[in-house]
């Protein structure tokens, strides 16, 4: 049976013939001794925690009765694994420090400790009763019809025999067709205790699943994580901007300086050969620190902001660029930032990949967001799969709430469209 869950399997004709009826037999049977154990664990948690609270002992053990439920739910996440793959999420959050204290406090403070509680009490009280009543009612009707005969033989020597203390069998054919009647129940009794076991699964993982405000928790947690680390990359990405800028470069000039004044002494030769090439090379090495520092993070953007900064870059490609960006003003630096070093990688790829004669660049800001187009009349074909830089790009995009569309059919033209807030919401807090 290819079916996934009990649920998908329920449905199915073969289901009788396969092994989802003894698994959730298996479910709803193992709760039977879970649940007798943890009603034996919270009366005894109650009693002497309620009976040793006045002299201060028993608030450990009340402590521990509020989080039984923890263990307990870790338990039937474990079991619902029986009746479905997909893992129950833990609704936990880490603790705030290390050391139990601060694991105390966590827990004590979530809603999930306490719907985890009410769900513990709920299984010791009211679940594995009424589970163990279900699956021992269909063993006890399946297995008493099956065993007639055998009673007859074993007990009775023959004579009659009453069966489930509803009728009487004072005959083999009669003790016979009871055990046929059995048989056919078999089966059929794997439909309620399958929907039973759904039913129980379902209000498992209703209760302990991870509620709204957990997720909202996480995913405002996640949200404070990115800002920081996004405004930690911005920060080490400005001191490698500003050690290049005040100390490398400033000793790359000194030295082109000092050459070029040696120069001027007219040495002889090999001497000033020597002097020249050094020269050569330290103004090239002063070439390649500018643009790796335009690179990090360009003055211009800093300056003059997004527009100006593209239209430079547009001078420095090797393609024909045509920009037209209507920004009448400064945008946040993080979207300035992100959307500038899209486009760079943009026009790269359109330098290496099209082949295309021409580029456009254009865009504006409205109705809160910031539309920027990159179009070329190249081959088209590129994609975002497959580890390329249009991935990062989108990555990139995607910190500052932005995303980046892409249309490129084969034969082109390509159109990079990015789509930013103008201010995004980890800016706007």
């Amino acid at each position: 049976m290819s079916s996934h869950t009990l649920r998908q399997a329920l449905v199915h004709r073969r289901y009788p013939l396969g092994g989802w009826p003894w698994r959730a037999a298996l479910y709803l049977l193992s709760s039977v001794p879970a649940g007798l154990a943890l009603l034996v664990t919270v009366l005894l948690l109650a009693v002497a925690g309620g009976a040793l609270t006045l002299v201060l002992v028993g608030l450990p053990l009340l402590l521990v009765l509020a989080l039984i439920g923890v263990p307990v739910a870790a338990v039937e996440r474990r079991r619902l694994r029986l009746l479905d793959p997909v893992p129950l999420g833990d609704p936990h959050r880490a603790p705030e420090g290390p050391g139990l204290t601060a694991w105390l406090r966590t827990r004590l403070r979530e809603q999930a400790t306490w719907r985890e509680f009410g769900y513990a009490l709920l299984f010791a009280g009211v679940l594995w009763p009424l589970e163990g009543l279900l699956v021992g009612g269909v063993l006890a009707v399946c297995g008493g019809l099956l065993a007639t005969p055998l009673v007859m033989a074993a007990v009775t020597g023959g004579d009659e025999v009453r069966v489930l203390k509803l009728g009487l069998a004072d005959s083999y054919p009669q003790a016979f067709a009871a055990a046929l009647l059995g048989l056919v129940l078999l089966p059929l009794s794997a439909y309620p205790l399958g929907w039973a076991a759904v039913a129980r699964a379902a209000l498992t993982r209703a209760l302990l699943s991870a509620d709204a405000g957990g997720l909202d928790a996480r995913i405002e947690e996640l949200s404070g994580s990115r800002k920081r680390l996004v405004d930690a990359f911005e920060a080490e990405r400005r001191r490698i901007e500003r050690d290049l800028h005040d100390g490398a470069q400033q000793r790359l000039v000194a030295l082109s300086m000092t050459l070029g004044l040696a120069r001027l002494e007219d040495p002889a030769e090999p001497l000033g050969g020597l002097l020249a090439k050094a020269h050569e090379e330290a103004g090239e090495a002063l070439v390649e620190i500018r643009e790796l520092i335009r690179g990090i993070h360009p003055q211009v953007l800093t300056d003059r902001g997004l527009a100006a900064a593209v239209e430079d870059m547009a001078d420095r490609s090797a393609v024909p660029v045509e920009v037209d960006l209507d920004l009448p003003e400064r945008l946040p630096q993080p979207v300035e930032t992100a959307v500038y070093f899209a486009v760079c990688e943009a026009l790269a790829n359109v330098a290496k990949h099209s082949g295309a004669t021409r580029v456009w660049v254009t865009g504006g800001a409205e109705a809160g967001r910031l539309t920027v187009e990159v179009r070329d009349d190249g081959d088209g074909g590129a994609a975002t799969a497959g580890g390329t830089g249009l991935q990062g790009v989108a990555d990139r995009l995607s910190v500052v709430d932005g995303r980046l569309l892409l249309s490129s059919p084969p034969g082109g033209p390509t159109v990079f469209r990015l789509d930013v807030p103008r201010v995004p919401a980890r800016l706007a807090e």
